[in-house]
């Protein structure tokens, strides 16, 4: 489905029955909605189950001017609106995760649950700033394919490139089909957006943290670290997972989720 929104038009998918709880879903970068089609077909019988494609990623317009992290907040706010959302569960995946926590920062009483996978609170290190520079450098010179080649080794854990082929091959053809512009404009978006560390004990709504145990890019140091610092949060490190720890352990991961949203 698609729908016009913040001056874009935002491709999403809206699943289950109305009436139900409501929950979100925020793909990481540079992926897509249909990151999460598993746990949509686990939740959808109870729950209404929205994921939708991030401004310049999967169907949805880039519009003008620069990407942040604020403008993809205000997205998923008129989205929340204009589909008569007054309160949702959110989960966000990687930069899913970094919208969900700004967003749960800056408008509270939107949400009612938050579950944050594979990310974390802190903002780019200098040195992560300048792989991302060079990433961009290195998708205007040398193409995206390249890009996904070189992206593709640090999103799995190394058994999932025996185990998981399909997935592996699903998450490629995401990356290549987002366009050079959308994926420069995300990178500095990412490199210079705010750390949301500092208000994580502010947080008063339930909180699942979920992480691969193999994740290279956000460890389960980081999200220790933000179970630590949010009260009453649950933490579940997945096995036989790396970054994308939904698609590489869905079982174990729709599990603790549909626990968790069960008790919401």
């Amino acid at each position: 489905m698609r729908i016009a929104i913040n001056d874009i038009t935002v491709s999403y998918s809206d699943e289950g029955k109305n009436g139900t709880p409501v929950i979100i879903f925020i793909h990481g970068f540079p992926f897509n909605k249909s990151m999460w089609k598993m746990q949509i077909k686990a939740l959808k019988d109870n729950y209404r189950v929205i994921a939708y494609d991030i401004r310049g990623h999967g169907n949805s317009d880039a519009g003008d001017g620069d990407f942040s992290i604020e403008l993809f907040v205000k997205d998923l706010l008129s989205l929340l609106d204009a589909l008569k959302i007054d309160k949702t569960m959110l989960c966000g995946l990687s930069m899913g995760g970094y919208i969900a926590l700004n967003a749960i920062e800056n408008y509270p009483e939107r949400f009612d649950a938050l579950i944050l996978s594979d990310t974390n609170c802190i903002s780019d290190t200098s040195e992560v700033k300048e792989k991302r520079m060079k990433a961009i450098e290195s998708i205007r010179k040398s193409g995206i394919e390249k890009y996904a080649d070189e992206s593709i080794k640090k999103f799995f854990a190394p058994e999932s490139f025996t185990t998981r082929k399909k997935e592996i091959d699903a998450v490629w053809k995401m990356i290549v089909k987002t366009s050079k512009q959308s994926l420069c404009n995300t990178l500095l978006a990412l490199s210079v957006r705010k750390e949301t560390c500092n208000k994580l004990s502010e947080i008063k709504v339930p909180v699942l943290i979920m992480v691969g145990k193999e994740d290279k890019i956000t460890p389960p140091a980081a999200a220790q670290f933000m179970h630590e610092k949010i009260k009453d949060s649950f933490l579940n490190i997945i096995e036989h997972a790396g970054h994308l720890s939904n698609m590489e352990n869905p079982v174990e991961f729709n599990e603790h989720l549909k626990k968790f949203v069960a008790n919401v």
